[in-house]
């Protein structure tokens, strides 16, 4: 059983919309360290997904280390870990550029951007 929620959308590649879902679950504590993570048949099974795009996933989140492989049980969920700097400046270059693009292009204001953030940071938790 699949104990983590997707809501696949139209344009976004199937994989990235599962990886998203897993992280969104382990940020918000739905999803703890040491829960055991469902299989790739399992997960292609439930999510009704390419077993391939189901590897896929797993093989991601491992590289990520949000999950491990533990002999006889399988994947788990991985304790969080902090990120180096070197991570946080890219995420934060790369992904906030974006984001501020495509927000300056919906004319959505500064405050609307504080706002959500204030509103998401809070409702995600751990921080």
């Amino acid at each position: 059983m699949i104990n983590f929620f997707v809501k696949f959308k139209y344009g976004i590649p199937i994989y990235e919309q599962v990886i998203f879902s897993v992280k969104k679950a382990i940020v918000t504590g739905q999803l703890k360290p040491g829960d055991r993570f469902p299989s790739v048949r399992e997960l292609s099974r439930e999510l009704r997904i390419n077993p391939n795009t189901a590897q896929k996933v797993v093989s991601h989140l491992v590289k990520e280390n949000l999950l491990k492989i533990e002999p006889g049980i399988g994947s788990v969920v991985s304790q969080l870990s902090s990120a180096t700097d070197m991570q946080k400046k890219g995420i934060l270059e790369n992904e906030v550029e974006k984001f501020v693009v495509e927000a300056k292009r919906l004319l959505i204001t500064k405050q609307e951007v504080m706002d959500a953030l204030d509103r998401y940071w809070n409702e995600k938790g751990k921080g």
